[in-house]
């Protein structure tokens, strides 16, 4: 199925004890310039769905402007790049949530995000056909 490229609401985390329990029972890896926390569920809907979590630290970027920025920039990418993501999760009928932590001290370029929020869901794609066929 070609997945839209858009981000409607459904597709956002918003909830505090949805939160909680993705940093809780969801696994971590670190892709540069992300920690990225995820967490895969049987699908209970009848609609499979890749929720996305922003977090950019006040610490590392005083002005709002720029985190604001860099949330644009992630939202966009993460928009760009979800299909591979979708795919999975529709051929094992499972939903999944992420969340994406920018840790670096720097605005990289939207080319640069492109390819770093890539890497990221092709990681998360990579480790949960790992522990798939570790299961079987």
């Amino acid at each position: 199925m070609l997945t839209k490229e858009d981000f409607p609401k459904y597709e956002r985390i918003c909830k505090d004890n949805e939160i909680t329990a993705l940093f809780n029972d969801g696994e971590g890896i670190s892709v540069y310039p992300y920690r990225v926390v995820f967490l895969f569920k049987p699908n209970v809907n009848e609609r499979v769905t890749c929720r996305l979590l922003l977090s950019v630290s006040k610490k590392r970027f005083h002005h709002a402007f720029k985190r604001n920025r860099v949330k644009r920039l992630i939202r966009e990418s993460w928009r760009k790049n979800k299909a591979e993501l979708y795919e999975t999760c529709e051929r094992d009928n499972i939903s999944v949530d992420v969340a994406l932590v920018y840790t670096a001290t720097v605005i990289h370029s939207y080319d640069e995000m492109m390819n770093k929020t890539g890497k990221a869901i092709h990681e998360i794609v990579k480790h949960h056909e790992t522990h798939q066929t570790m299961a079987n």
